[in-house]
């Protein structure tokens, strides 16, 4: 596996093949308590349920990333490409094979948050890592890897592409106003109340202004906080109220599809500073942590297409009207 990255875009792309793995019903499930052959296990959370544990952490049977080594950057002309050493994870959101994150308790999700943020804190020590990325796919349209409820953790020694904009919007809001512009987003959504889909706790779940996917729903502390691991050690309980809220919104999404992606965004590793970007300087007080929900709603095109703009079919304002509507458990049928 290598590296490389697009001149044009700046976005690093791994490339290589990788042995075929992840979804196969004739195999006994690995992540199940019960396997013969279970993964290696880098870190549990004490059962608060069903079975020897509630979530854990485990080394990705085909992971994309290696721990060992060093990322070796070299140029080649004026192209960019670097070995794939970062770290690949699975988290495993519950030892039961049928409970996922909308129909498991809110204890049990609070443990699955609880141990993501503890391995962000525990690969962010290692200085070679830039970003440590958290994200689900779920659906026959997301790339679903795994049967069993799970998730992944990747830490990479670059900063995604959307993070990178999202780290240059903020710092130069704070510039111009010192405030932090998801703070400013959060207040003049709870004034207009327009994309709000529920306030639970310290948690407001909304639709952006300008949706990339009909029914984007983001997860956000009213707190401010530019690292998830922050919160999560900030009082026990912290992200109680967040376990709720996710799981209910979970439940709202399923009730339109089945498929989608949700991603984790917070702030980098400030321990792997970088001189040429700087967007450290000020970033505790310009960047606010946040969980990103993409519903797919219909297969993408296989051709290719050229897009300069998303398109969202829906407004948001109709998309968090239907969401507040939608069901919050498990008792739903699509329409």
């Amino acid at each position: 596996m290598e590296l490389r990255k697009d001149p044009i875009t700046r976005s690093w792309v791994i490339t290589g093949e990788r042995t075929p793995g992840g979804r196969n019903p004739q195999q006994v499930c690995p992540f199940c308590p019960e396997s013969p052959q279970p993964p290696q296990v880098i870190s549990s959370m004490a059962s608060v349920s069903y079975g020897p544990w509630s979530a854990r952490a485990v080394v990705h049977p085909l992971p994309l990333y290696h721990v060992e080594g060093d990322p070796g950057r070299r140029g080649l002309g004026l192209y960019d490409v670097m070995h794939s050493v970062g770290a690949h994870e699975v988290v495993v959101e519950n030892p039961r094979h049928d409970r996922q994150l909308w129909n498991a308790s809110e204890a049990e999700i609070e443990q699955f948050l609880l141990l993501c943020a503890q391995r962000v804190e525990d690969l962010k020590k290692d200085h070679r890592f830039k970003y440590v990325s958290i994200f689900k796919d779920f659906g026959s349209l997301s790339g679903q890897e795994f049967d069993h409820p799970t998730s992944q953790i990747v830490a990479t020694t670059f900063v995604p592409r959307r993070v990178l904009y999202e780290l240059r919007s903020a710092r130069e809001h704070f510039a111009q106003k010192e405030r932090c512009v998801f703070c400013d987003i959060l207040t003049q959504e709870m004034q207009q109340r327009d994309r709000i889909v529920e306030i639970r706790g310290d948690y407001v779940a909304c639709c952006p202004f300008a949706s990339r996917a009909p029914y984007e729903t983001w997860i956000l502390p009213v707190t401010h906080n530019a690292n998830f691991e922050n919160t999560a050690r900030s009082t026990p309980g912290a992200l109680r109220d967040c376990a709720g809220l996710l799981r209910r919104m979970l439940n709202r999404i399923r009730s339109i599809t089945d498929s989608f992606h949700l991603v984790f965004h917070t702030a980098p590793n400030t321990q792997h500073q970088s001189k040429v970007l700087n967007y450290w300087r000020t970033i505790q007080d310009d960047y606010h942590w946040h969980i990103e929900i993409l519903p797919i709603l219909q297969e993408r095109q296989k051709s290719y297409s050229f897009k300069e703009t998303y398109r969202s079919a829906v407004l948001p304002e109709e998309a968090a009207l239907r969401l507040r509507e939608a069901p919050t458990e498990e008792t739903h049928t699509r329409s």
